[in-house]
C-alpha cells in the first residue's frame, strides 16, 4: 500500500460520506448504507496513515496483523470489541514515526477515523448520564452486542454513541424505537461496552431487587473478606442486591473516588462519589432497595444489620482488578434512614514516600529532621479530608524498621501495616485514646502514632510520652501550623513542657492539580497575582476541560504545607504562652513559609492553579472556619 493509494481510499470514502440523504435519515446512517455495514480495518489504518501516525510499513502490517489480533483479543474482550478495527490497532501500539516510545494514542485513532468518516467524537462522562433512561431506551443485549449507547434518550435531538457508526440496522433500530431524530457519534467499543456493563448492570439489578427484595444474602456465613466480581462474571442466578452492589464498589473505583456516599432521602435514596474532593451524584433507587442494599453493606462490614437507631463503623476488604482494596464503612441514622459513608483506601497510597505527597525542598528536609530526632512530639494539622493520616503514614513508613518498635492508636484504624503495632480506640469497652496510650508505654515503644489528640488526657499523656524518650506523631484540627500551640495549651498542656517536647507542627492542605491532557499556560488573574503575592505577567497552568478530567480541568491531588519549626526563639515564646499570632512572625522569620506561600510556589510551578490554593489557604490565613 503506498500513500496514493491511501489517500485514493480516503478521497473516495470522503466523497460517498458527503452525498446527502434522500430520504430525510441521518448522515451517519445513509454514509453507512452506501459504503457497508461496518468500520474496516483498511479505513482506520487510512485515516491513521493520512493524519502521520503510521508508515507505509506500519500500515500494511497492520493491516496483515487485524486477523491476528482479533482472535488474541477474543480472549479477553467480548465479540464486538475484538472485531472493533479501532481496538486491534490501538491493542498493536505502534508508535507514530516520529514519536518513539509513545504509541499512538487511543483518541488519536478515533479523531483520524471520526474525521474520515464524516462524524463526530465522543467522549462519554458517566458521571453525566440518567441511567434510568439510558437503560429503558435499550436492551442490554442490543446495546452489548453493537456496542451502541443512547445516552440522553428525553431530549429531542437524541445523542446515541456507537463503535460503528456505519451499523445501518443498528442506528435504524435506534431511530425507530425511539422515535425521535437522532445524532450518531463515534466512541470506543471498550468505552461503551464498560458503561454498558456498568448502567445497565446496576440498573438492572435494582430493578429486579424492587421487585423481589427476599433474595438477600445469607448473614451468618460470611466472612470478612468477599470477591467483587467483574461484570462478566455475573449471572441471573445471583441475587440481584448482591450484583448491585458489586457493581456500585466497582463503579466507584473505575471512577478514582475516594469516597462513597449512600443517601436516603424522603422518597429515592442516592449514591454520590467524591473524586478529587468533589461530590458527583451517579445513581438514585428507591427506598426500599436502599434498606437492602444497606444490610449488605453492613453484612459485608460485619456489623449488627439489626441495629439502626446507633451509628457504627466497620470495614470490608476485597479484591478488584488485581489489587487489594479496603473499605471504611460508617453507618448514621438520618432523618429517613441510615446514611452508609465508605472511604476507599487507594493501596497505590501506602506504598508512597514524602515526596510522593508533595514534600519537596526545605518542608521536606525539615520534617526529614523531625523524624532524625529520638524523642518529641510532632503535630500535622488541618481540615477533615486534608490528608493529614496520610502524611503520618509515610512519616511511619520511613521510621518503622527492624530496629524501631513502632506503634499506633487510632480511631479507627485507617490502614493496616505488618509493619506497625496498631491499636483501635473502642470507648464502649474502656479502651480511650489516654487508656490505650497509657498500656502503649508499658510496651517500650519507639515510636507513638497517635491518630488525633481530642481531649486534655490524651493531650497530656502524649506530652508525657514525649518526655520519656518517645518519638510521637499526631493530629489536631487547627487552621494554621501555629494555631496547634494554642490548642494544645487550651487542652490544659503546661507551656514550659510543651516548650520542651515539641518539635514543630504542620498544617496542610490538598489541592487539585491541572489535568495533564487539557494543561494550557496562560497569565495570572491580576487579583489572583496580588493575593498571592505573584508578578501579574506569571505565567500559570489550568485545564481548559477534557473527557479525561470531565470538564473540570484537574486530576489528582497534592499537598501544600505550612512548617513550623520549634526553634529557640519559637521555644522561648511557648515557654511564656505568647499568643499564636507572634509564635506565627517568629516562624516566618525563621524561614516558615505560609499556606499561601507555598501554594505559590506551586502555582509557579505548575503543579496548581490560584483557584485551589485561594480557596483552600484564605480561610486558613484569616482565622475562619477549619472547614474549607
Amino acid at each position: 500500500m503506498d500513500k496514493k493509494s491511501l489517500s485514493n481510499t480516503s478521497a473516495k470514502t470522503q466523497e460517498k460520506l458527503a452525498k446527502n440523504d434522500q430520504n430525510g435519515h441521518d448522515a451517519a446512517a445513509t454514509s453507512s448504507a452506501k459504503m457497508g455495514s461496518r468500520v474496516t480495518i483498511q479505513q482506520v489504518v487510512t485515516a491513521c496513515f493520512n493524519r502521520g501516525l503510521l508508515n507505509k510499513k506500519q500500515a500494511r502490517y497492520a493491516i496483515e496483523r487485524a486477523p491476528m489480533q482479533e482472535a488474541k483479543l477474543s480472549n479477553k474482550m467480548t465479540p464486538v470489541e475484538a472485531k472493533d478495527p479501532l481496538t486491534q490497532l490501538i491493542a498493536m501500539a505502534l508508535e507514530p514515526p516520529d514519536r518513539a516510545g509513545r504509541p499512538i494514542e487511543p483518541e488519536e485513532v478515533i479523531d483520524a477515523v471520526a474525521e474520515l468518516l464524516g462524524v463526530e467524537t465522543i467522549h462519554i462522562d458517566p458521571l453525566k448520564l440518567d441511567s434510568g433512561d439510558i437503560v429503558r431506551a435499550l436492551p442490554r443485549a442490543f446495546a452489548l452486542s453493537h456496542a451502541i449507547l443512547v445516552l440522553n434518550p428525553k431530549d429531542e435531538l437524541v445523542t446515541v454513541a456507537a463503535a460503528n457508526p456505519l451499523d445501518v440496522v443498528a442506528v435504524d433500530t435506534v431511530r425507530n424505537r425511539l422515535a425521535k431524530p437522532i445524532e450518531v457519534k463515534i466512541a470506543l467499543a471498550s468505552e461503551i461496552v464498560r458503561l454498558i456493563r456498568e448502567i445497565y448492570g446496576f440498573k438492572t439489578s435494582v430493578a429486579a431487587a424492587e421487585k423481589d427484595l427476599s433474595q438477600l444474602p445469607d448473614i451468618q456465613n460470611l466472612e470478612q473478606f468477599f470477591s467483587m466480581r467483574s461484570g462478566a462474571e455475573l449471572d441471573a442466578s445471583d441475587s440481584h442486591i448482591v450484583k448491585a452492589v458489586d457493581h456500585l464498589l466497582g463503579y466507584a473505583l473505575d471512577q478514582r473516588a475516594s469516597d462513597i456516599h449512600i443517601e436516603p432521602k424522603s422518597e429515592i435514596a442516592k449514591v454520590r462519589l467524591r473524586i478529587d474532593g468533589v461530590l458527583h451524584t451517579v445513581h438514585t433507587f428507591s427506598r426500599g432497595v436502599h434498606s437492602a442494599i444497606v444490610s449488605r453493606l453492613k453484612t459485608l462490614a460485619r456489623m449488627d444489620i439489626s441495629e439502626k437507631r446507633m451509628p457504627q463503623d466497620g470495614r470490608i476488604k476485597t479484591e478488584y482488578d488485581g489489587k487489594r482494596v479496603e473499605l471504611r464503612v460508617s453507618t448514621l441514622p438520618v432523618a429517613f434512614g441510615e446514611k452508609i459513608v465508605m472511604r476507599i483506601f487507594d493501596p497505590l497510597l501506602l506504598e508512597k514516600d514524602l515526596p510522593d505527597l508533595g514534600l519537596v525542598g526545605n518542608d521536606l528536609t525539615l520534617i526529614e529532621k523531625f523524624m532524625e530526632r529520638p524523642h518529641g512530639i510532632f503535630l500535622v494539622t488541618g481540615p477533615t479530608g486534608s490528608g493529614k493520616t496520610t502524611t503520618l503514614y509515610a512519616a511511619l513508613k520511613r521510621l518503622a524498621t527492624e530496629a524501631r518498635n513502632v506503634s499506633t492508636v487510632e480511631d479507627p484504624i485507617e490502614n493496616i501495616r505488618p509493619e506497625l503495632n496498631q491499636v483501635g480506640v473502642q470507648p464502649l469497652v474502656g479502651l480511650t485514646f489516654a487508656s490505650a496510650l497509657r498500656t502503649l508505654l508499658r510496651q517500650d515503644p519507639d515510636v507513638i502514632m497517635i491518630g488525633e489528640i481530642r481531649d486534655s488526657e490524651t493531650a497530656k499523656m502524649a506530652i508525657q510520652a514525649a518526655l520519656t524518650g518517645h518519638l510521637v506523631l499526631s493530629t489536631l484540627h487547627t487552621n494554621d501550623a501555629p494555631g496547634a500551640v494554642g490548642r494544645m495549651l487550651d487542652m490544659g498542656v503546661e507551656p514550659f513542657l510543651l516548650a520542651s517536647t515539641l518539635l514543630g507542627s504542620m498544617a496542610q492542605r490538598l489541592v487539585r492539580t491541572p489535568c495533564p491532557y487539557c494543561a494550557i499556560q496562560t497569565r495570572i488573574n491580576p487579583y489572583e497575582a496580588k493575593a498571592l503575592g505573584l508578578d501579574p505577567e506569571t505565567l500559570i497552568t489550568e485545564g481548559e476541560g477534557c473527557h479525561r478530567c470531565r470538564r473540570t480541568g484537574y486530576i489528582g491531588r497534592t499537598g501544600i504545607f505550612e512548617i513550623l519549626p520549634v526553634t529557640k526563639e519559637v521555644s522561648e515564646a511557648i515557654h511564656k504562652a505568647r499568643p499564636s499570632n507572634i509564635i506565627a512572625d517568629l516562624g516566618k522569620s525563621a524561614g516558615m513559609l505560609t499556606l499561601q506561600e507555598s501554594g505559590a510556589i506551586k502555582v509557579k510551578a505548575g503543579i496548581t492553579t490560584p483557584r485551589e490554593v485561594l480557596q483552600h489557604s484564605i480561610v486558613a490565613s484569616n482565622g475562619g472556619s477549619q472547614d474549607v
